[in-house]
C-alpha cells in the first residue's frame, strides 16, 4: 500500500476532490445545532434528574456546561466556576434569588440591584458560552424565572438560542415558559410531582 500526496492525484480522476486551503471562496462555516430542549414544572428545584444527566455527559467525556441562574448561596459567580469529572463547569450566582425572601429582595434596593447584576454576568457568559461552540451540552437552569423577573430579556435568549453553534443540546428549565420559546423547541418535558 502506497501512500500519496494530494499532488500526485490525476486531475481527471472524478473521485478525488481538490481542496484548496488558500482559496477561501467557497469555504463556510457549517454550524451543527443539537436540539433545543424544555424542561417544565409546576414547581421549582425538581431538576435533579437534569443535573445527574450533565454528570454523567461530563464522566463520558463531553463538555457541559450548567449554569444555575436563581440557585446560590455559595458567592461562587463565574470567576468561581467549579469543575467537576474534568468536563463538567457548573456556575451558580455569587449573589442569588435563593438566599432571601422575597419581600426582601423587593424592600432592599441595592440587594436587588446586586442579584440583578448578578444574574445578568451569568447571562452574558452564558451567551458567549452558546455562540462559542466549544461545549457539547449547556443547561440553563431556571432561566425563565429570571426572564419572569425581567432581569433577562426573552427576545435576547431568542436571539441567542437562534445563533447558537453548539453542537450538543441546549437544556432550558423552569416553570412558566414563554409560548414563543415553546414554540422553539425540539422537545418540551413536563415534569409532574
Amino acid at each position: 500500500m502506497g501512500i500519496s500526496s494530494a499532488n500526485s492525484y490525476s486531475k481527471s480522476d472524478i473521485n478525488v476532490v481538490n481542496i484548496n486551503s488558500a482559496d477561501k471562496t467557497n469555504s463556510r462555516k457549517f454550524i451543527q445545532n443539537g436540539q433545543i430542549q424544555i424542561y417544565q414544572s409546576s414547581f421549582r428545584g425538581s431538576y435533579s434528574s437534569i443535573i445527574s444527566d450533565s454528570l454523567r455527559n461530563a464522566a463520558l467525556g463531553r463538555k457541559v456546561l450548567l449554569v444555575q441562574f436563581m440557585k446560590g448561596g455559595v458567592k461562587q459567580g463565574v470567576a468561581n466556576a467549579v469543575n467537576l469529572c474534568g468536563n463538567l463547569t457548573w456556575v451558580r450566582s455569587s449573589h442569588s434569588f435563593d438566599q432571601y425572601n422575597p419581600e426582601e429582595i423587593e424592600n432592599n434596593k441595592n440587594l436587588k440591584e446586586s442579584i440583578q447584576e448578578s444574574t445578568l454576568e451569568l447571562w452574558n457568559f452564558s451567551k458567549q458560552e452558546l455562540l462559542s461552540g466549544e461545549n457539547d451540552q449547556i443547561i440553563l437552569d431556571e432561566i425563565f424565572l429570571a426572564i419572569e423577573m425581567k432581569i433577562i430579556d426573552k427576545d435576547d435568549l431568542i436571539s441567542t438560542l437562534e445563533n447558537r453553534f453548539i453542537s450538543g443540546d441546549v437544556i432550558l428549565t423552569g416553570t412558566d415558559i414563554p409560548k414563543d420559546l415553546l414554540m422553539m423547541a425540539n422537545q418540551v418535558t413536563e415534569l409532574r410531582s
